[in-house]
């Protein structure tokens, strides 16, 4: 075992912890503002591996590389648990905690976490208003639109379906991607088609199922974030200026893959 790192790369040096441990900065002295940093921090690293990982399971489905795909999305799915467990932690803080340190926070929301942000474009939710609060930052707001305007991880599924000989409507692959999906009956009948035939069709039956693995937990950590926001501050806006609860409320009821759930009433 090594005990002299003079001149060589050690632990701590490979993380760079030394530049990780000081990042939590709490702006007040109390208690509960470390908890706060740090399980925003944990998230949002789990948010750069998520998107690792979408982006990565783009590329190979671009490519016709299903399988590394299927191993980025169970990845991402896996990740996504830690995610939600995350807000058990957070829901330590009680209100009377989480009201000390408040007003430290201005305006800043996790409602402007450009990361949360691209993962949510990825997976196909296009709006234009949210890329708004990062155009102070040029190359953040430039990466987010090139992904906006790019297809998601839907769109590649679809073309990867129609690449596989079903007859996708051309209005589903050639349209503009800064725009959301909308539900066709004609690709659910697609899908249809693959879930009453898994093993003809198991590339794809895997495919769907992975997706909705994802999309599932990302409902999971939705609830669970605005369930613990409802237990710290009730019903009060966000320190960003949204509605805060009722805001995240309408989240729960928007959807990226709509055909893989409209399947499930029709098999």
């Amino acid at each position: 075992m090594s005990l002299d790192f003079e001149g060589r790369m050690s632990y701590g040096d490979y993380l760079k912890l030394d530049m990780l441990l000081d990042a939590q900065k709490p702006l007040s002295d109390k208690q509960d503002e470390t908890l706060f940093i740090i399980v925003h921090h944990v998230q949002e690293l789990w948010l750069r591996l998520i998107i690792h990982e979408l982006e990565f399971a783009m590329r190979n489905l671009r490519e016709n590389k299903a399988g590394l795909a299927f191993k980025a999305l169970a990845r991402v799915s896996a990740v996504q648990e830690q995610l939600v467990t995350a807000w058990d932690v957070l829901s330590t803080m009680t209100p009377s905690d989480y009201m000390t340190f408040r007003d430290c926070l201005g305006q800043a929301s996790g409602f402007q976490s450009y990361q949360y942000r691209l993962v949510e474009i990825l997976l196909g939710a296009k709006d234009a208003r949210m890329l708004a609060p990062h155009r102070h930052k040029p190359e953040i707001h430039a990466r987010l639109e090139v992904a906006f305007k790019g297809p998601s991880i839907y769109d590649e599924s679809i073309a990867l379906v129609s690449r596989s000989g079903f007859d996708v409507p051309n209005d589903l692959l050639e349209r503009d991607f800064s725009t959301n999906h909308e539900f066709s009956e004609a690709l659910r009948d697609i899908w249809l088609q693959v879930y009453r035939d898994p093993e003809r069709y198991f590339e794809l039956y895997e495919l769907a199922e992975e997706l909705v693995d994802v999309e599932d937990r990302f409902q999971q950590w939705r609830f669970r974030h605005m369930k613990t926001v409802e237990r710290i501050i009730g019903y009060k806006k966000g320190t960003g200026g949204s509605s805060g609860v009722g805001f995240l409320k309408t989240a729960l009821d928007r959807t990226f893959f709509p055909e893989l759930w409209a399947v499930r009433t029709e098999l």
